[in-house]
């Protein structure tokens, strides 16, 4: 099959990957247009230093950088090797950063990479030119190494060329058109190339080429400082390219690599240095090429001098060459993956450095080819994720900065976003600060994570502390938030949850469709379900509530379920979707005083019979109309309150005066995480993903097969009876051994599984980690043990869930 008229935009690294994945996959109706030369373009891969490092926070980001590691393994030009496999050695000057490798050990573990922890001595031994007097410690990831970028474009480029695929240099794209919202050609200033599926990889350009199909894309070219030394006389001889790990120095924002018988340095310490895609010179202006800017030696002056103290032998040498090279970077530090929300056929591959170019290429080939990717769970990577202010050109320009001084930062999990903020308050943010609240963000919404008001709390009360890491960004008053929501009642701001209105007189058997769940059920009904991908992996988690016969409001779990129904909706205008979500806000009432707290100020009935669990229905509370849902993620009785904003300060000024009396409070995220784990409620994104099924996650019994086709559901039938691996819920004994997630667990000496969520029960008094465990381990009373940075932490795997198990305080 040659399938479709494919265009892609742009000959890197991700580009010339894209072409060979795709017509090594059958596509062979691909045509490749980049404005410069080829296979040294101008662009940042012409110029990249090759490092190759696996190591990431994200399993989908080490995921997609081992694959380029294989892959670019396997690849030469005329015997000319396109990866040199010299590993990676990361190393500690510092106390804190020692802890940090041993926490990024723990990720790779977790991912199933290889790799060690190595004394100082050895580091020396992998690296002779450290003064062995500044080094701590180090990591060694033996399959790291140095990517020869043009050298890979270039073998990749043979490979599509053999198989059809049209390559056009000196080819500037000019625009983008368009049909009845749909791509029909990338016109360029030699012609106009036909094409249902442009895809652009245009990197540091990608901003002003997506522009041209009406796309934002929130990626900023900023320049990075890279320096050689000339002849370092320790090196004479050295006739190899590269002998040495790859080295970075994450204290002092800098990293190292061979280049024969010198020393190339890359330095993240400067101040930013943003540029515009707009004002990026031509391939012909440029002096040397696009992406390189004229060195600013001042601006390295630091680095130059703690290079010189780091590797004492370059004092005998001197900065021979630099440039200021342009790279991508994002608001989240994230690539951006896939299809435009309003132009059918334009897709992105955008924000991709070498280190994951070949996986990223993987991955668009199967999205494209399949319908979905297979390989990697891509829902941190997809284009749409973003809420309409992060696309924001001011937003867009801080958070991009701010990601380029973080690159090499030991950032904690909890760690608050910085500026700009606020960005997004609900009504009851004045109350909030009234109360002393700890905001954290989320998508930006300024969201409590505990209240200094309720500090009195403490009083009487053991509350155990966590260990120093998991104490940053944690207070006491946690625990007594969580205990007082246990005791008697508090109120929690849910309005960062996002919302949507789907209506219509198709919107039942659009939700029958989409989702794993029965809703088409009598208005008032409420359906926890799942939205699932063709091949049954789980896209989302939502709740469903029928508030008529055509209206339904749905709990989704951020920007991508509002993509995924837009892009499922009806052609015949039967089904609206909108979201709801910034005109709208919620307050969680939960506790055993709820109903204490409701029933006297409402007009409906809110006894057990007169509004029974998962339901719904309107009333009003005092004078403000509301929608209220009875269902809880914390494992007790209460409601989900929704009105209007304009309705939200009276709402809350309603509650909280017929809470205090009965010792109701305002209660934070802290405490609701620790809640919801006792309950053993799942948290889309983090316990389960694209890549899990609903058999995996525990989640089987919102899969219900007998109400008829559903999207996923043939990959289901398929699935079923064959879970392999396990989300399994674990304890800790030891109050102080509270881990945060991502740690990678054991069975003896063999790594197992990895962390998804954790925290401290205060009601059960044990510590809770939800794991990703083989099945014959996820057993309960299974001893394993969880690597916390050095330590290794006892954890037994247990029933669930561990609170309430019979449900009786959320019936009651």
């Amino acid at each position: 099959m040659a399938g479709p008229r494919v265009v892609i935009i742009g000959a890197g690294v991700v580009g010339a990957a894209l072409a060979d994945e795709l017509s090594a996959a059958g596509w062979t109706d691909v045509t490749v247009v980049d404005q410069g030369p080829l296979p040294a373009a101008g662009g940042s891969s012409s110029h990249a230093p090759g490092l190759v490092f696996q190591t990431n926070p994200s399993k989908t980001m080490t995921e997609l950088a081992r694959y380029t590691v294989e892959k670019l393994c396997s690849l030469d030009v005329d015997g000319q090797p396109c990866f040199l496999q010299v590993g990676g050695l990361e190393i500690a000057t510092t106390p804190e950063r020692l802890a940090e490798l041993r926490r990024r050990h723990g990720w790779i573990t977790s991912w199933g990479v290889e790799g060690r922890l190595v004394r100082p001595d050895e580091c020396l031994e992998l690296y002779p030119l450290l003064d062995r007097e500044r080094v701590l410690g180090g990591l060694l990831v033996p399959t790291d190494g140095l990517a020869k970028a043009v050298l890979a474009i270039e073998a990749q480029i043979r490979l599509a060329t053999a198989r059809g695929v049209r390559f056009l240099a000196r080819h500037e794209v000019l625009d983008i058109t368009q049909d009845d919202g749909r791509v029909t050609a990338v016109r360029t200033d030699q012609g106009e190339i036909p094409a249902d599926i442009v895809v652009c990889c245009a990197g540091i350009w990608g901003p002003k080429v997506a522009r041209m199909a009406g796309m934002t894309l929130p990626l900023t070219p900023l320049a990075h400082q890279l320096a050689s030394t000339g002849p370092v006389p320790a090196l004479a001889g050295q006739s190899a390219e590269a002998v040495r790990p790859i080295l970075r120095h994450q204290d002092a924002d800098l990293y190292y690599r061979d280049r024969f018988d010198r020393v190339t340095i890359g330095y993240y310490g400067h101040r930013p240095m943003p540029v515009s895609a707009d004002d990026i010179l031509s391939v012909d202006d440029a002096e040397s090429m696009p992406s390189v800017l004229k060195f600013t030696e001042d601006d390295f002056a630091d680095a130059w001098t703690e290079t010189q103290a780091l590797l004492p032998a370059t004092r005998e040498s001197k900065i021979e060459e630099g440039i200021n090279g342009l790279f991508s970077f994002t608001t989240d530090g994230m690539p951006l993956l896939g299809e435009s929300p309003d132009v059918k056929g334009f897709w992105v591959a955008e924000a991709v450095w070498v280190t994951h170019s070949a996986g990223v290429a993987r991955a668009m080939s199967e999205w494209l080819v399949d319908g979905h990717c297979s390989s990697f769970d891509l829902h941190e990577c997809d284009v749409n994720r973003f809420e309409p202010h992060q696309l924001a050109t001011d937003y867009v320009m801080a958070r991009d900065c701010q990601n380029f001084v973080e690159v090499y930062d030991i950032l904690h999990p909890l760690q608050p976003a910085g500026a700009p903020r606020p960005i997004r308050t609900s009504p009851f943010y004045p109350r909030q600060q009234e109360l002393g609240a700890f905001f954290q963000e989320a998508t930006g919404w300024e969201r409590p994570h505990w209240y200094e008001a309720n500090e009195p709390l403490l009083a009487g009360r053991d509350i155990p502390r966590p260990n120093d890491w998991a104490a940053k960004y944690w207070s006491p008053i946690v625990a007594a938030e969580a205990r007082t929501t246990r005791e008697s009642v508090a109120m929690y701001d849910m309005t960062a949850l996002k919302r949507l209105a789907v209506t219509g007189r198709g919107a039942a058997a659009f939700l029958q469709r989409l989702s794993t769940g029965n809703v088409d059920k009598s208005v008032g009904s409420v359906t926890y379900a799942l939205l699932l991908d063709a091949d049954g992996g789980i896209r989302s988690d939502v709740t469903i509530a029928r508030l008529g016969r055509d209206h339904f409001q749905v709990g989704a779990n951020g920007n991508l379920d509002l993509d995924w129904f837009t892009r499922h909706l009806p052609g015949d205008g039967s089904v609206a979707v909108r979201d709801i979500t910034a005109g709208t806000c919620c307050i969680g009432l939960w506790g055993p005083k709820a109903r204490e707290v409701l029933q006297p100020l409402a007009d409906e009935d809110f006894s057990n019979a007169g509004l029974k669990y998962f339901r719904a229905r309107r009333a009003n509370i005092g004078s403000v109309p509301v929608t209220a849902m009875r269902l809880s993620y914390v494992g007790e009785l209460g409601w989900e309150i929704y009105t209007t904003a304009d309705h939200g300060l009276k709402l809350w000024d309603t509650l909280w005066a017929a809470a205090r009396p009965l010792g109701g409070i305002a209660a934070g995220r802290g405490a609701f995480n620790s809640l919801r784990l006792e309950k053993g409620y799942r948290s889309f994104g983090t316990d389960m993903t694209y890549e899990h099924d609903p058999y995996e996650a525990g989640l089987g019994f919102a899969v219900k097969m007998d109400k008829g086709d559903f999207l996923g559901r043939e990959a289901l039938e398929r699935r079923a009876g064959d879970v392999r691996r396990r989300l399994a819920c674990l304890t800790i004994d030891d109050p102080q051994a509270v881990v945060m997630g991502k740690e990678p667990v054991y069975d003896g000496e063999r790594p197992a599984g990895y962390v998804t969520s954790a925290a401290y029960g205060y009601t059960i008094g044990k510590g809770i980690a939800y794991a990703w465990l083989p099945a014959e381990l996820a057993v309960p009373g299974r001893s394993v043990e969880i690597g916390y940075f050095d330590q290794r932490v006892r954890a037994v795997v247990a029933d669930e869930p561990l609170f309430d198990p019979m449900m009786t305080r959320l019936r009651g």
